[in-house]
């Protein structure tokens, strides 16, 4: 659901915010207010194409920004976490701009996104009718969705889905397998002789890093050496090192503590100090007589560090990779070696496998079928309340068969749908697509929107021309349908009826104003006397006529709608 939507110097929008809720949300005002502005802002929120045209004119850019509710929606959500995204309380932010040089720029949650990722995103949660974009009712493979929600198998085409890509991942390996005899002969003994060559090498984790330390021990041997040997003289020197010089500390501290207690402490730190670097004394010793140095050892670390550095420019940046490659190849190398006696097994599998989908693709078809009548005929009766008596709706359910006759299966079924339509007698009926009238269109939507409330997951409807061409009985028919919509969707819709607009939840008021020697579009909220002067005016023309004023409120209280204000 659109629950906030702030506009910035889109064509004659300077600033606009606006909060929306649940229900019926209507936009009124006088022709050329900008009413389709603001939707076109939406729309361009939505990730509909445009130019630098929209900015206003002295502007840098154009920015639009909304917040969305997404709590309710489980596409919208999957979309999400499959990119590594959060809604932030079940709210999503979403934000497009353009600027005067042609750059745009798009962002969900605050990360940069493609305007066709923004589109994608969007058109989960939002339907805008009206123009012949970010449409769900335009597009085939929507038509299908709609039909599997309105049947109730949503959960069984995702579980056929799963095993048709389960088949086309066992059909992938089995024509992997069947590539020239010549080519898998060549593979195998590349195998063959990687794995040799990695196996003799005997490899193990860890090893490079400790013949590293070994070699760099070896190759500074001499260094360390010296250093060790005068670490050691330095500190167990005859007569000069810094054991001599302790003991002849502890020998005055001895006395000295003789004649002032007070300087025991200090003779027990000394004594401390003494027999600690004694040990230390000791241990360089030990290390140092200890030390050899080889240079056949050394020879042959430097080697196989060698060998190890050539196995990883041809197998693997790391031994651990080169250990887990190795695994891999002898696994491919034991399935190419075994292929004759698996190809009869894959074959087996693939049959199996074939058959189950194709079951279930016809049990699905059945009930797609059995799902397509009741659909068409509720959208048509709607359809023809709504100024269109003899419009035909229909939802053709066929299948693409293969040159031989067979079903061909594919990963939603074997059924090509598609919903079409014919708004007059004599008529053909014809892809939805290819209507040309945009209130024709935005009607079939709402009779069909209405029908589907219940199964889809879109939250938010926008119609624009939805009341273009219509009035009386069929006007009333509209406001109800609207009405009725609203109880489970979020509606925005433009209207010029008195008998829709006093039916809204929201009502809202566009209208130009000059400033300084600029004209700005700018939203109200109406309530009260203001929505019935409103109504009045969309009646009457007049909004400070009495008469029409009364008439207003009748009409608003009869929906429910009158509160003082």
């Amino acid at each position: 659901m659109l629950e906030e939507l702030s506009v910035r110097d889109f064509a004659l929008i300077e600033r606009l915010s606006v909060s929306f809720t649940g229900g019926l949300n209507l936009l009124t005002g006088e022709t050329g207010a900008g009413k389709s502005l603001l939707i076109g802002a939406i729309g361009f929120l939505l990730g509909a194409k445009a130019d630098t045209g929209v900015i206003r004119t002295g502007a840098e850019e154009s920015l639009v920004t909304g917040v969305l509710d997404v709590c309710s929606n489980r596409e919208a959500l999957e979309w999400l976490r499959s990119r590594g995204l959060e809604p932030e309380d079940d709210r999503v932010v979403i934000r497009r701009g353009i600027k005067a040089n042609g750059r745009g720029s798009a962002y969900i949650q605050n990360q940069p996104a493609l305007r066709a990722d923004l589109a994608e995103f969007t058109a989960l949660l939002v339907d805008l009718h009206g123009q012949h974009e970010h449409q769900s009712l335009l597009a085939p493979e929507n038509h299908r969705k709609l039909l599997d929600r309105y049947s109730r198998i949503e959960e069984e085409v995702l579980a056929y889905a799963e095993r048709f890509a389960a088949l086309a991942a066992e059909r992938r390996a089995y024509e992997s397998a069947l590539a020239s005899e010549k080519e898998r002969l060549r593979e195998m003994d590349f195998l063959r002789f990687a794995v040799d060559e990695i196996t003799k090498a005997k490899l193990k984790g860890g090893e490079e890093s400790e013949l590293e330390a070994e070699e760099r021990l070896l190759s500074q041997h001499e260094k360390l050496f010296a250093a060790v040997e005068a670490a050691h003289e330095a500190l167990a020197a005859s007569g000069e090192g810094a054991m001599a010089a302790l003991r002849r500390v502890r020998s005055g501290l001895e006395s000295g503590q003789a004649i002032d207690p007070g300087l025991s402490d200090l003779a027990r730190r000394t004594d401390d100090a003494f027999y600690e670097l004694e040990d230390v004394a000791d241990s360089l010793r030990h290390y140092h007589d200890s030390m050899r140095f080889s240079p056949e050892r050394l020879g042959e670390v430097e080697t196989r560090l060698a060998d190890i550095h050539k196995l990883k420019k041809k197998y693997g940046p790391t031994v651990e990779a080169i250990l887990a490659r190795l695994d891999e190849d002898r696994d491919r190398l034991s399935r190419l070696e075994t292929w004759e006696e698996d190809k009869g097994e894959f074959e087996r599998r693939i049959a199996e496998m074939e058959e189950r989908v194709l079951a279930e693709a016809l049990a699905i078809s059945e009930k797609r079928r059995a799902g397509a009548g009741p659909l068409q005929t509720r959208i048509e009766a709607i359809v023809r309340t709504l100024g269109m008596p003899n419009a035909r709706f229909l939802v053709r359910v066929g299948r693409k068969d293969s040159e031989g006759g067979k079903a061909v299966v594919g990963p939603h079924g074997i059924d090509e749908i598609e919903f079409l339509f014919a708004p007059n007698p004599g008529e053909p009926a014809k892809a939805l697509a290819r209507i040309a009238s945009g209130g024709e269109l935005s009607r079939v939507a709402l009779a069909a929107k209405t029908v589907l409330a219940g199964t889809d997951e879109v939250d938010t409807l926008i119609f624009d021309e939805v009341d273009a061409g219509i009035g009386g009985e069929v006007a009333v028919a509209v406001g109800e349908h609207l009405k009725e919509l609203g109880r489970v969707k979020q509606v925005l819709c433009i209207t010029h009826l008195a008998s829709i607009a006093v039916r809204a939840d929201n009502h809202y008021r566009v209208e130009k104003e000059v400033s300084g020697g600029r004209t700005s579009t700018r939203l109200s909220r109406m309530e009260g006397r203001q929505r019935a002067e409103e109504i009045a005016r969309m009646l009457a023309g007049d909004p400070r006529e009495e008469a029409s004023i009364a008439h207003a409120v009748e009409l608003l209280r009869k929906h429910g709608n009158w509160r003082d204000g």
